[in-house]
């Protein structure tokens, strides 16, 4: 369906529910047609835009409220125009039909040809020819004779509930619309069955050129008169929606009489029990999806558990690694200290034994410059000076208790042969030169 568009005058608007601001207004489009000269310099074209502004020049005092184009060719060019009422379109007919376009540019003549736009509409020939001739209807029973008007290109904003919020339509809002024209038995709106797309394989969310989500309905009368009006009054006929703010939009919908038998009791009950299947397979894929859903979730738990594990695990290596790494470094640590202290306790060692053969050899020493101060003593008390005597106490050269040497021989004694002290050679050791502490002993012991 065609775009809604705004409508200036509503001085032509018939009610058909003004509870929800729904309005009739009549179809006032034309078809010009501008047959094309042929194009004899090759590169050279007519623009489709400069003939539409010349069209729209053509009208005086009037503009078209909407011109576009339905079909282009080689050799003419179709408009569909739409005027405010029904009136000016005489007047738009009159300004256009046999009139002729100049091109700048081109020497032919372009022959303009306009004439009101035939509507789509059917007629009660057509319906009462099909179901007098269908071999698959019986006339006495509902859905299956004309009583359904088939609707499409309804807006769905237009027939909501206005306290609901919602812009999905109503039912309720339908049947109040179309009871006008007499009893309604039942009333059908595809879309908001969720099952019938999946049953029927169609698409019942339709857009329309503006974005306006627009649906189709089935309004079935229970007697034969309120269908006849109903169609009689759509005839033509676009409907409008009137705001509070009392704007006025409009848009063209297709009316059909219902010729597959929607709502038939047979339909209807057929519906029923695809839609009680439908609803057991969609029980039965919610049943699948909820025990595939639980068996994700366990599996996610296990997952989730088994994880929990393996890190656990992790972490306690790592707790082991680690502290293998910490009693490898105390033990490097003892073995460092241990070697350390055995250092230490080998040098004091070493040092002790120094100092052990240090005070050894001192001793050693002691020992032999006593011994050598004692044979020293033995030699001089065995000493014999001929013709003459020694001091008794003889001073010895270093000992400050000794009075000062003086000559220990008498004078004019002469000195013992070296054959008396060359007599005792071998009583003679290797000796070392007597300390002072030795000579001090002697003195002292005499």
């Amino acid at each position: 369906m065609a775009a809604a568009t705004i409508v200036h005058d509503t001085s032509e608007a018939v009610e058909l529910c003004p509870a929800y601001g729904l309005y009739l207004k009549p179809i006032t489009k034309m078809t010009i047609s501008v047959a094309l000269p042929q194009l004899k310099q090759p590169g050279k074209s007519i623009s489709n835009w400069e003939v539409m502004e010349r069209l729209k020049g053509m009208v005086q005092n009037h503009q078209f409220s909407t011109l576009r184009i339905s079909k282009s060719t080689m050799d003419f060019i179709r408009f569909e125009g739409e005027v405010e009422n029904k009136s000016l379109v005489k007047s738009f007919l009159a300004c256009l039909d046999g009139k002729t376009i100049k091109l700048s540019g081109f020497s032919d003549i372009l022959k303009v040809r306009a004439a009101e736009f035939k509507i789509d509409f059917p007629t009660r020939h057509d319906w009462d020819s099909f179901f007098r001739d269908a071999k698959d209807m019986n006339e006495t029973l509902p859905g299956e004779r004309p009583d359904t008007i088939h609707l499409e290109g309804l807006p769905c904003k237009w027939f909501a509930l206005k306290e609901s919020g919602s812009e999905k339509p109503s039912e309720d809002v339908l049947v109040k619309v179309f009871e006008k024209f007499g009893e309604i038995r039942n009333v059908d709106i595809p879309m908001l069955d969720p099952y019938r797309e999946e049953m029927t394989g169609r698409n019942f969310h339709t857009f329309s050129f503006g974005g306006h989500l627009n649906f189709e309905a089935y309004v079935q009368y229970r007697e034969y008169m309120g269908f006849i009006q109903a169609m009689s009054a759509l005839r033509g006929m676009k409907l409008m929606y009137k705001g509070e703010d009392g704007k006025a939009v409009a848009c063209n919908i297709k009316v059909s009489f219902d010729s597959t038998k929607h709502l038939s009791d047979a339909s209807i009950k057929k519906r029923q029990l695809e839609r009680q299947k439908l609803q057991e397979l969609e029980q039965q894929r919610e049943e699948q999806k909820r025990r595939e859903k639980e068996a994700e979730e366990r599996q996610r738990a296990e997952e989730r558990k088994q994880k929990e594990l393996e890190e656990l695990e992790r972490e306690r290596k790592r707790e082991e690694k680690l502290r293998k790494r910490e009693q490898k470094q105390r033990d490097r640590e003892l073995r460092r200290n241990q070697k350390k202290l055995e250092k230490l306790q080998a040098e004091e060692q070493k040092q002790l034994q120094e100092k052990i053969k240090l005070e050894e050899r001192k001793l050693l020493l002691a020992q032999r410059n006593l011994q050598s101060i004692r044979l020293i003593a033995e030699l001089l008390s065995r000493a014999k000076v001929p013709g003459g005597s020694l001091c008794s106490r003889q001073p010895r050269p270093g000992c400050p208790q000794c009075p000062p040497l003086k000559c220990g021989r008498r004078h004019g004694a002469v000195s013992p042969p070296a054959a008396a002290v060359a007599t005792k050679p071998a009583l003679m050791p290797r000796m070392t030169a007597p300390s002072r502490e030795g000579v001090a002993l002697v003195c002292r012991s005499r």
